[in-house]
């Protein structure tokens, strides 16, 4: 039975389109474990995108940890896995922005602070220098602009990393639309936990010391602002 076609694209929100036609695909072609995904080259000229979109779509599947990169021979299914089963949609009272921003920030709490304790027990010489990198262009950008926006994101998905349990990235990947939608400069201020910039270098220094306590204190810190900004800037 031939398999079937993976329909292009238009040209809006390339990665997640291209995430969910994957996932289309191997459903409707009922791949199985251990089935080898489509060439670099045949999915993009099936889906009418670079390179470097291909390859982040690749990246979330990885961190989902339902595709595995076999270097020299190509990428490995390595569960099922259908639209239903990569996002998971989180409800929440988008009408209220305060409250919403306060329960993801209860989440977030909880993962941070965790990560952060596990990344200073278990990171490797080369997670700190990833870690690091992405601490660097946060700080460029923000001196840069007074702000940041996805380095702040990549600094702390460099941290879940280091913790090697990919169980904190995997949560933190379904959960990343909502926590984007909600967290993208809210309530039009740019100036938003600007205060907890400096803490970033802290938490890092107590990453690189291997002392968890420290990096949960810092951690805290930063999420302390967090809230005190979201209550005073929704007054």
């Amino acid at each position: 039975m031939d398999k079937p076609l993976i329909p292009s694209l238009p040209p809006i929100d390339r990665a997640r389109q291209v995430v969910d036609a994957l996932a289309d695909y191997v459903e409707d072609a009922d791949l199985k474990a251990g089935d080898r995904l489509p060439a670099e080259r045949e999915l993009m000229a099936a889906l009418g995108v670079g390179r470097s979109t291909i390859r982040e779509a690749i990246r979330q599947f990885q961190a989902l940890g339902v595709v595995e990169s076999r270097k020299g021979s190509g990428n490995y299914l390595l569960k099922p896995i259908s639209r239903r089963t990569i996002h998971m949609p989180l409800s929440l009272d988008t009408a209220n922005l305060r409250d919403a921003l306060l329960q993801t920030l209860q989440v977030r709490r909880g993962l941070e602070c965790e990560a952060g304790m596990v990344a200073a027990r278990m990171r490797t010489a080369e997670d700190l220098k990833i870690i690091e990198a992405r601490l660097e262009e946060m700080e460029r950008v923000h001196h840069a602009k007074g702000a940041s926006g996805p380095e702040d994101l990549a600094f702390h998905l460099a941290v879940y990393d280091a913790t090697h349990n990919p169980l904190f990235r995997q949560l933190l990947e379904q959960m990343r639309g909502t926590f984007e939608r909600f967290w993208s400069h809210p309530f039009e201020r740019f100036d938003f936990a600007r205060r907890s910039f400096p803490f970033h270098r802290t938490l890092f220094n107590a990453i690189v010391a291997q002392d968890p306590e420290a990096a949960r204190g810092e951690t805290l810190k930063i999420l302390g602002i967090v809230e005190e900004d979201i209550k005073e800037m929704s007054r």
